[in-house]
This record gives C-alpha cells, sequence and structure tokens, in this order.
C-alpha cells in the first residue's frame, strides 16, 4: 500500500474513532441510567470498537514503514496483526457480557424507560449505520485490510442496537424484564461471530492460503502464444500485498531479451485482471526440454 493510502487510512481511522467514543458513551451512560443490561453490553461493545480504531492506528503505523533490510517484503503484515488484535478484544467483551447476563438471570430488574433513551439509541443507530458504510467503502477504495476488518466488527453494532431497542420497547409493552439477559446473549453471540470473521480473515493473511483462483492464472499466461504450459501456481497474501509465481513452459528458441518481455506482459495483464497490486515472479522452463524428459 502506498505512503499515501496508508495516511489516508488513519485519517478515516481517527473519524471513526470519535464517533465510535460518542456512540459507546452514550450508551453505557444510558445503560446504567435505565438499568438496562442490553444497552451496557451494546455500550462496551462499540467501546471496544474505538479501542479496535486505536489499534488499528497503532497497526497502520507500523505498517507504513518502507521496506528495509530485515523486512524485505515490507511491514503490512503489521495491519494484519492489528486485525488479530481486534478479534482477541471482540473474544473478551463477549466472555464479559455473558457473564454479566447470566448474573441477571438471577436477579432481574427493570429498565426504566424514557423517551429521551429511545432517541439517544436511535441516534447512535444511525451513527453505526454511517460508520459501518462509510468505513466499508473506504476499506475497498483504500484496498486496506484494517478498515474492511474493523468494518465487520462495526457492522454487528447495527444488529446489537437493533437487538436492544426492540427490548426496550418490548419491555415497555409489558413482556418479562428477563428478555434483557436474554438480548445480551444475542449481543454476546454476535460479538463472538464478527471475532471469528475478523480472525479468520487475518489468520488466513498469516497462513498463506491461496488468495486469487489458480485457473484463471493459467488462462491468463496460456492466452500467450509463447507459453506451452503453466503450472506450480501460488499465492499468499492479502488484495493490498499480493504475492503470485508460477513455471511456465516456453518455446526454447526465445532468446533473453523477449522472455523478459514475455514475463512483463504476463504480470502486467495479471495485474490489470487479477490484482493491481500483484508482485509476480515466473520461473522460465523450456518447453520440448520438459517433454524430451517426460519420454
Amino acid at each position: 500500500m502506498a505512503v499515501e493510502n496508508f495516511k489516508k487510512v488513519q485519517q478515516v481511522l481517527l473519524l471513526i474513532l470519535f464517533a465510535n467514543l460518542a456512540v459507546s458513551l452514550t450508551k453505557i451512560a444510558l445503560g446504567y441510567l435505565i438499568n438496562s443490561t442490553s444497552m451496557t453490553a451494546d455500550g462496551f461493545h462499540s467501546l471496544s470498537d474505538a479501542s479496535s480504531n486505536i489499534i488499528g492506528l497503532i497497526g497502520i503505523h507500523f505498517a507504513s514503514q518502507p521496506v528495509d533490510e530485515d523486512h524485505p517484503y515490507g511491514h503490512g503484515k503489521f495491519e494484519t496483526l492489528a486485525g488479530l488484535f481486534i478479534s482477541g478484544i471482540l473474544f473478551l467483551v463477549s466472555g464479559k457480557i455473558i457473564i454479566e447476563a447470566i448474573l441477571k438471570f438471577f436477579n432481574p430488574t427493570v429498565p426504566q424507560i424514557s423517551s429521551v433513551s429511545l432517541i439517544a439509541l436511535l441516534l447512535t443507530l444511525f451513527i453505526n449505520i454511517f460508520v459501518c458504510f462509510y468505513e466499508t467503502k473506504q476499506g475497498r477504495k483504500l484496498n486496506s485490510q484494517i478498515l474492511i476488518s474493523d468494518s465487520a466488527h462495526t457492522k454487528s453494532d447495527i444488529f446489537i442496537s437493533l437487538g436492544v431497542l426492540i427490548t426496550l420497547l418490548s419491555i415497555k409493552l409489558g413482556f418479562s424484564p428477563i428478555i434483557d439477559p436474554i438480548v445480551s446473549l444475542i449481543v454476546a453471540v454476535f460479538i463472538i461471530q464478527a471475532a471469528y470473521e475478523i480472525y479468520k480473515d487475518n489468520s488466513d493473511v498469516l497462513l498463506d492460503k491461496a488468495v486469487v483462483d489458480t485457473e484463471q492464472i493459467k488462462s491468463i499466461t496460456q492466452s500467450f502464444e509463447q507459453v506451452k504450459d503453466t503450472h506450480k501456481i501460488r499465492s499468499r497474501g492479502s488484495s493490498t500485498n499480493l504475492f503470485i509465481d508460477m513455471h511456465i513452459m516456453i518455446e526454447p528458441d526465445l532468446n533473453v531479451v523477449e522472455s523478459h518481455k514475455l514475463i512483463h506482459d504476463i504480470q502486467e495483464k495479471i495485474q490489470k485482471e487479477v490484482n493491481e497490486k500483484a508482485q509476480v515472479i515466473i520461473h522460465l522452463e523450456p518447453f520440448e526440454e520438459q517433454e524430451e524428459k517426460k519420454q
């Protein structure tokens, strides 16, 4: 990712950080004020959003460092590590909410619901919707793994806030207050799901999971007349830092200049059709020589 992109990602994270702080503090204050565990749980989840923004800012700072002698592939995986930290925070928050909900089952209380609390909840819900769509859009635009991971985190807030809203309205309509800890448990499930998705996406990068379709790469290379076969296709990384390597068989009479041009043409086509950030390494093999070895 270019330095300019890292700066843009930092600006997005800072904007979202302030929005999440405002949302979380409002929900937590209202949760304690009206004695609602579900709203308080929702507030702590939003606070974890702010924490993840801070971790994202730290991760982006280190990921933006240039290539050096000890890190010839750059520092991009700091962004991936930040995503794993966000996942860990979510797992911890979900555990806290589950414990509080279980205790609430043994000592249920009726939340004090007012028009002000409902309006405040609706306001924070709309802020969450804005943050989610804005962060997702910027994450795709800037090819930022941390923004996409964080947006998955924020997205769960929308469903959770809707659950809290339904809870408060249900109690206002006369339902049992036991619905409050039940919704808290549902909130925890959403958080665990978000945590797992973030963990999976980022761990796949660290474990060098295949990123592109090998058949698509083979189709691109085989579209060049000089290429007779493509094999040992591998890919790793992410959309912002993608590495592809392969072996291709070519006519043995191609000279160095022609072979060099062919490799660059293949790379440019892969960057155009697959990912503009792709870094491609190609090992050349003479086609006839390979055929003779097979006989």
